[in-house]
């Protein structure tokens, strides 16, 4: 045990790990030949006395240190026998401890990025929806409808990693209803869908970036903002596209890929090699798509 110890808490550690593979090998030689010639001197100067009658005779020690043959026919296999069964118990202990710390922080990454729904939105929603509650309009009990649908949704059904693909495209017609509670008729809004199937997807991911088509998009542009979304499913491929026009002195502070810092957050967590991102961002407008393999 004294040899499991030392490799697993020093040399592997210390060398292998670090890529130091000479003194590795050199290390492990040496504590190998050290442990074999100690236990082969307490067999026979220590063990061998106490339970043999005398006379007998005994190795010389330096005999027995020079003799590697013996010692590695009599003790390598018995001694590395233990230490291979303790480094295979502690390595699958730690790759176990590992995966699952991975697992909690991942899932806790998660939880924080989905909480992350812009609390403005809520904050304008509520005062458009007082508004619309004071003028007695017929759009009141609707819009209320669709914010609670948005919040049951986003607060009891997202706890899961993936989601049917129906409920996102939901999730973003109610978002997109309400959003458009806060403008007039100047706002041009266009949602398309072409689904095959109901594939599974991360939850909210769809609704970080028309969130923040919104946001850069029409909530910074004072003249005729337009926001285009077209989002298809084909076998196991999801394509999924935002367009907004945007205002020109805008460009200047980069606030549309500042915005998406969320989104890659996400993609990188639950898609690391399944996704890609790429963003089209010219003099007046701005355009994400992203494209998931939902298989890998």
């Amino acid at each position: 045990m004294i040899i499991s110890y030392f490799l697993a808490y020093w040399v592997i550690p210390k060398f292998l790990f670090t890529k130091k593979y000479i003194t590795f090998v050199i290390a492990v030689l040496a504590s190998t030949y050290i442990i074999c010639a100690f236990s082969r001197i307490l067999m026979v100067h220590v063990a061998e006395p106490i339970f043999r009658i005398a006379p007998f005779d005994q190795e010389p020690i330096i005999e027995i240190l020079t003799d590697w043959k013996k010692l590695v026919r009599g003790y390598f296999f018995t001694i590395y026998s233990v230490v291979s069964l303790f480094l295979l118990t502690k390595m699958s202990l730690e790759r176990v401890r590992e995966q699952s710390l991975n697992k909690e922080k991942i899932s806790t990454e998660l939880k924080m990025l989905k909480a992350q729904l812009n609390p403005h939105f809520l904050f304008n929603t509520l005062n458009n929806i007082y508004s619309l509650s004071i003028i007695n309009s017929p759009k009141t009990s609707e819009s209320i409808g669709k914010l609670s649908e948005i919040l049951d949704y986003v607060l009891y059904r997202c706890d899961q990693k993936y989601v049917p693909l129906s409920g996102e495209i939901t999730l973003l017609e109610n978002y997109i209803a309400l959003e458009k509670l806060r403008y007039d008729e100047r706002l041009e809004v266009s949602f398309t869908h072409r689904v095959e199937a109901n594939a599974k997807i991360a939850p909210l991911i769809l609704l970080s970036i028309v969130e923040n088509a919104f946001k850069h998009g029409a909530g910074e542009d004072s003249g005729s903002p337009k926001i285009t979304i077209n989002l298809t499913q084909k076998e196991n491929v999801i394509s999924f596209t935002v367009f907004n026009t945007t205002a020109i002195q805008q460009q200047q502070t980069s606030k549309n890929t500042i915005g998406l810092e969320n989104i890659h957050k996400q993609l990188a967590l639950v898609y690391p090699t399944s996704h890609t991102i790429n963003i089209d961002q010219q003099e007046s407008s701005f355009e994400v798509t992203i494209t998931l393999n939902t298989t890998s």
